[in-house]
């Protein structure tokens, strides 16, 4: 296949108005593309042949499939890795990278292998890396607002995702469960792989917001016409939220815990400061109510002090790794 002179081994194009982009001359790149896929045998195919015009080399990490997605990615002109058992998007990627970093690339770019994505945006998704305005860069759907096309559950599921990723990762992004991104090839080693399932796109996030490594965001196309999820959209989202809540236990204690704590007991305090006053104009305290009080102080104390330690603790194994 003839590769277009747009990204790669050639890379000097300047002014490419096909692609909205324009850039300064810089040495080679090599872009790799990597494409966790499971059981996608209708559209690998083509989406690596559309991918191989813009990269110098497609990786498609087969997860397990029990369909015809390895050999179709491999005729296609795809180098494929198999899993013999399905380990997640997140172990997949977690392949895909080490091949990527150990065949010399210098950028990585992650798509969706079922078509959802369209390859002519990688240029302008590295585009920030190349000109080293960015270590990550991240496609968002929804840089400009969520689209009128965007299906409502995903709308409300999504603000939901993006609000609690941005708490647990410190960095603000519109769209947190796009797996259309790209990466310096330097960044890898800082995300740590461990969410096997959808969660690895937040995950991701927070590595990188806690690395402190700039990060960006582009404006990218998507389509809901061909993707499918063996998860329900509401099981995908809340397995996703749980994790962002862990992450959050460890990472920021203090907002899982201390904030909570001091909020139940500012309002035990606030029913024990209603109740004495009570009390003193000649009325009587109810038993139940004065047991929540109690509660609500003694949990609220306990949880805004193990948010304080915890938060401790985890500031001094960051300072332990760094130094």
């Amino acid at each position: 296949m003839e590769k277009k002179t747009l990204m790669g081994k050639n890379p000097q194009y300047i002014n490419k108005k096909e692609d909205n982009y324009c850039k300064r001359d810089t040495a080679p790149q090599n872009i790799t593309v990597i494409l966790p896929a499971y059981n996608e045998e209708v559209s690998v195919g083509s989406i690596v042949l559309l991918t191989r015009f813009y990269a110098d080399h497609v990786i498609v990490v087969d997860d397990g499939s029990a369909d015809r997605t390895a050999e179709i990615a491999r005729k296609a002109g795809a180098e494929v890795i198999i899993h013999k058992t399905n380990t997640g998007k997140g172990g997949a990627l977690k392949t895909g990278f080490k091949v990527a970093v150990e065949k010399g690339a210098d950028i990585i770019v992650t798509m969706d292998s079922d078509g959802q994505h369209n390859p002519a945006d990688i240029p302008k998704l590295i585009a920030p890396i190349i000109e080293d305005d960015a270590d990550v860069v991240n496609g968002s759907r929804y840089l400009n607002g969520l689209g009128k096309n965007t299906p409502i559950y995903r709308r409300v599921g999504q603000s939901m995702l993006d609000r609690v990723t941005n708490v647990s990762s410190g960095v603000k992004i519109t769209d947190s469960q796009s797996g259309f991104r790209a990466f310096a090839a330097s960044t890898v080693n800082i995300f740590r792989f461990d969410a096997k399932g959808m969660g690895i796109e937040s995950e991701m996030l927070a590595d990188a917001g806690k690395a402190g490594i700039r990060i960006k965001e582009v404006e990218i196309g998507v389509r809901y016409d061909v993707g499918r999820s063996s998860l329900h959209p509401v099981q995908h989202g809340f397995e996703v939220f749980v994790m962002i809540l862990k992450d959050i236990e460890f990472n920021k204690p203090l907002y899982y815990f201390t904030v909570p704590g001091l909020s139940l007991g500012i309002g035990g305090l606030y029913m024990g400061v209603n109740f004495l006053r009570t009390f003193a104009m000649g009325g009587s305290l109810q038993f139940g109510p004065t047991i929540l009080m109690i509660l609500l102080i003694v949990v609220g104390t306990f949880m805004a002090l193990t948010g304080i330690l915890l938060h401790s603790v985890s500031t001094a194994m960051r300072n332990a790794r760094v130094a």
